[in-house]
């Protein structure tokens, strides 16, 4: 569905990158894993390429909230490959204050962590844009969440220490609406953007947040990271060609 459609996944190297950058080859495509983490980013690229036997991975380091950095990734793959077919925004920067209580964040890290993540997928995606609008063509997926949808559920974090922040409601929420805002500027162009909202992603949860989730969940419950690659796989073809500005929902009927 992909035949050697280049594909940057930025954050690549983490949890969910790792099964997007897997779906993309084993769907034909040729997958870039765009990571501010070089070593970590030069390992996943080497276990990968050996897991599923391809030399179809690629590893760039590219920092989303740097344009310098994100034009020079652009150039080095426009050069080897002559061409990019897809940007998937699923990187996720935050400082080390990040996942606060509500009164316990302070308005300077509110603003650090909205630009570093939303900000850095403005500028992600305005930099790719500008290459597919030359290039006749391109596709942008913005990974937001169901609580870019929905308010949080706070009930299920009782017991434990986990809450949702503040910032990521925010940065999420608005997500979305760029995602529209961008399919619309772009009209004309032949360049898609669309939103991808998981649900919760099993990643070592305490058991009673899990238990309380699934509760709010209609069959499964959380998700494993492989769920999503169906919905991405879907939005990268041509078999979702005429599908533009939309928020697809992957969650179990946990909004509802």
């Amino acid at each position: 569905m992909l035949k050697d459609n280049v594909v940057v996944v930025t954050g690549g190297a983490g949890l969910l990158g790792q099964a997007f950058v897997t779906a993309i080859i084993e769907n034909g495509g040729i997958a870039i894993i765009a990571d501010n983490n070089r070593e970590l980013g030069i390992k996943v690229k080497t276990e990968l390429s050996a897991a599923l036997n391809t030399q179809n991975i690629n590893f760039v380091q590219m920092d989303i909230t740097s344009k310098e950095s994100i034009q020079n990734c652009i150039s080095y793959l426009s050069n080897t490959y002559k061409r990019i077919d897809a940007l998937v925004n699923n990187a996720y920067p935050r400082n080390k204050n990040y996942g606060k209580h509500f009164f316990d964040v302070e308005y300077d890290d509110f603003i650090e962590n909205t630009g570093l993540n939303l900000g850095g997928y403005f500028v992600s995606s305005q930099q790719f844009s500008k290459y597919f609008k030359d290039q006749g063509q391109g596709n942008i997926i913005n990974i937001s969440s169901i609580y870019g949808v929905v308010a949080p559920k706070f009930d299920i974090y009782e017991g434990t220490q986990m809450t949702m922040p503040v910032e990521y409601a925010a940065i999420k929420s608005g997500l979305i609406h760029l995602t529209k805002y961008m399919a619309k500027y772009f009209k004309g162009m032949n360049i898609r953007v669309n939103a991808l909202s998981p649900g919760g992603i099993l990643d070592g949860q305490p058991e009673a947040f899990v238990t309380k989730y699934n509760r709010n969940s209609l069959n499964k419950g959380m998700l494993d990271k492989s769920d999503l690659t169906g919905s991405l796989i879907y939005l990268l073809s041509d078999m979702s060609k005429c599908v533009n500005g939309q928020n697809i929902i992957v969650d179990d009927g946990f909004v509802l």
